[in-house]
């Protein structure tokens, strides 16, 4: 029989209010044994357990309860059942249930819980039939907040096979695990042995009926606390009510550290233990628990180098085209001529930027002619445009690209390190859009690191930055002489 080994956890259980005739006098047998339960308030589903076990008293009275009632079958009784429509249409008449699914539904949650059991089957649940159900003893509740070890699990099973009976043949599953126990416990399986050896003499000084009770209540617990394989777990704590279970027990021991009483009984300790305890408090208020991550300081820096290019936070020089009709900041992008600083110090945020302005890649192109370098950035163009072809010029465009680029006879050679050249090669037996890409990464690579900070470095850059600053001045300047000139002739 399932065991406790100490007087504490005696105390903790609930007393066995039902079937007194025949669980009242297995007390001897459960109050010894190799484990003890948590308390009721650390168990995250207590408010769960005591609202079914509040349900299952009720279907436990004598009177308006369900019908308990012993059987008779061929040559034996059967104590102690009820069946499954007996309690479905107590569930109907007596709780809030209309509808016979859910009180099915309801009926099968609770079984599973391991409240009430079939008396012949290993799976916890309830049909609305006339298969005989039963009671599970208090002792056994989920509430008292049993965890079992697998000791007491090998107990079990080694004393099922020293019975022999036919209702107490192990099933598959249950040798199976009986097998792999006797493994693990190898050097203590005499111990095991020895120890459902005596269980089992003391459950042969029982009564027959009483025996039957015992056994069936037993085994409905490991049913609940080790299930058949493809039932359901019901021990299993969901992730966040243990993660709340364990957040509240280290508050409780943090408020023990901090309670007067730990003090002790002198007055000065007392007084020079709660000056610490303040001055420990203070200092954990004072500490700031706000951590901006890495990702968090790149979007802020993000936004506030762009924040004078959104329309919705700065006045732009051009009407905001999303609340007005005006469509003159797309036609900016076609305008070659009095280009804005604004636009222009945009290049600087990044190569990107660059070479999404047509200006901007235009003015780049120079400036890789000069150094003899603009091949890098036509064929990275090339291989842009041939990721937007239709697949049947894929290949036709994927071989002019070679032969203008990477071939040994190349016209615009481009300087490509030999680990991506040989990928190149190897692609170009089946050409595909993708071909390319280990050689444009290499290439774009060298654009951005080398190309494009000599760029921004640049006499030509810079000329091209003032002389637009300058342009902007001037405008301002004709625009207020203008003003100030209409005025004048206005009086």
């Amino acid at each position: 029989m399932v065991t406790m080994n100490s007087e504490k956890a005696h105390i903790k259980r609930k007393p066995d209010s039902t079937n007194k005739d025949y669980a009242g006098s297995s007390k001897d047998n459960l109050t010894s044994g190799s484990y003890q339960p948590l308390s009721s308030d650390e168990l995250p589903n207590c408010l769960l357990y005591r609202k079914m076990e509040k349900i299952i008293e009720k279907m436990q009275d004598e009177i308006k309860g369900v019908p308990v009632k012993t059987v008779k079958s061929f040559l034996s009784k059967i104590p102690s059942v009820f069946t499954g429509t007996d309690l479905i249409m107590w569930m109907m008449k007596n709780l809030d249930v209309e509808d016979q699914t859910e009180a099915l539904h309801l009926a099968h949650l609770m079984a599973a819980h391991g409240y009430f059991f079939p008396i012949d089957d290993h799976m916890l649940t309830l049909k609305n039939d006339s298969a005989f159900y039963r009671f599970q003893t208090p002792y056994f509740w989920p509430s008292n907040c049993w965890e079992p070890e697998n000791t007491d699990y090998a107990v079990y099973l080694c004393k099922r096979t020293m019975q022999n009976k036919t209702r107490l043949e192990l099933a598959d599953y249950e040798a199976e695990n009986l097998a792999r126990l006797q493994k693990m416990f190898s050097r203590k399986w005499e111990f095991i042995f020895m120890q459902a050896e005596a269980q089992s003499k003391v459950d042969k000084k029982r009564d027959k009926l009483e025996r039957k009770v015992l056994d069936s209540q037993e085994r409905a617990f490991w049913d609940v606390h080790r299930p058949m394989p493809g039932c359901v777990n019901t021990t299993e704590i969901d992730i966040k009510k243990a993660c709340q279970m364990n957040k509240h027990s280290k508050a409780n021991k943090f408020l023990h550290f901090i309670s007067p009483e730990s003090a002790g009984t002198n007055k000065r300790e007392s007084v020079e233990v709660i000056k610490k305890q303040i001055a420990f408090l203070k200092s954990r208020l004072e500490r700031s628990n706000t951590k901006v991550s890495k990702i968090a300081e790149m979007y802020i820096t993000y936004y506030e180098q762009y924040v004078e290019f959104d329309y919705f936070f700065v006045t732009q020089e051009y009407p905001n085209p999303w609340i007005t009709d005006a469509i003159d900041l797309w036609d900016q992008d076609k305008q070659t001529k009095d280009i804005s600083a604004r636009r222009i110090k945009r290049w600087s945020f990044g190569l990107h930027e660059l070479l999404q302005d047509p200006v901007g890649r235009e003015h780049f192109i120079k400036f890789l002619d000069k150094e003899f370098s603009g091949e890098n950035l036509r064929f990275w163009e090339a291989v842009q445009d041939l990721k937007a072809l239709p697949l049947s010029e894929v290949n036709k465009k994927a071989q002019e690209i070679w032969s203008e680029f990477l071939a040994p006879d190349a016209s615009c050679l481009i300087n490509v390190d030999s680990q991506s050249y040989e990928i190149t090669k190897k692609n170009m037996e089946n050409p595909d859009r993708w071909v390319f890409d280990a050689a444009a990464a290499h290439v774009y690579h060298l654009m951005k690191s080398d190309s494009y900070s000599r760029y921004l470095r640049s006499d030509m850059y810079k000329d091209f930055l003032n002389g637009s600053k300058k342009k902007a001045s001037v405008k301002g300047i004709r625009s207020i002489v203008s003003f100030s000139a209409r005025k004048e002739n206005a009086t």
